[in-house]
């Protein structure tokens, strides 16, 4: 249940530098702890390990998410081109979603990303629709790709 249900997303990761695995388990603490009633998406897809935040558990409600790649993080917020980003630390030119790039939890600016953390959930409690089951606080693994693109070389399952 939530925040201690941690075996398939450690089980995901298992390929990936023990660097990048210490910043993905620490930036899923500081959400976790600031968002404890969010639920927990986690997709083991081809090119990614990617989990996020969403106050359902429908991934259109995702308001941050960490995607986790060889040699770093990215943090980003799904809908990072409807709020305001002053400090401009964002990047992405894609249609919605914006990110920071992330190696080391020295190199994240922890209370200005608080700030956007706050906007990024409100935008997506505004923008939700109503939901039949309401969920709260759970880890869900929504999909496991069974081919993946890891450091190392293919897995298949």
């Amino acid at each position: 249940m939530g925040k201690e249900t941690v075996s398939d997303l450690i089980k995901f990761m298992l390929p990936y530098p023990d660097s990048v695995k210490a910043a993905a388990l620490w930036l899923r603490e500081f959400v976790w702890d600031l968002y404890p009633e969010t639920n927990e998406l986690i997709y083991d897809n081809y090119n990614a390990v990617a989990f996020g935040w969403s106050p359902t558990d429908k991934a259109g409600d995702v308001f941050c998410s960490i995607a986790i790649c060889s040699d770093h993080v990215n943090f980003g917020f799904n809908r990072g081109v409807d709020f305001s980003d002053p400090q401009k630390i964002l990047i992405g030119n894609g249609t919605q979603y914006r990110y920071l790039r992330v190696r080391d939890k020295e190199d994240f600016p922890e209370e200005y990303i608080k700030q956007l953390l706050e906007s990024a959930y409100e935008n997506s409690i505004s923008r939700q629709k109503p939901v039949k089951k309401i969920t709260k606080g759970e880890t869900i693994v929504k999909s496991v790709s069974p081919i993946r693109k890891r450091p190392g070389g293919v897995i298949r399952d």
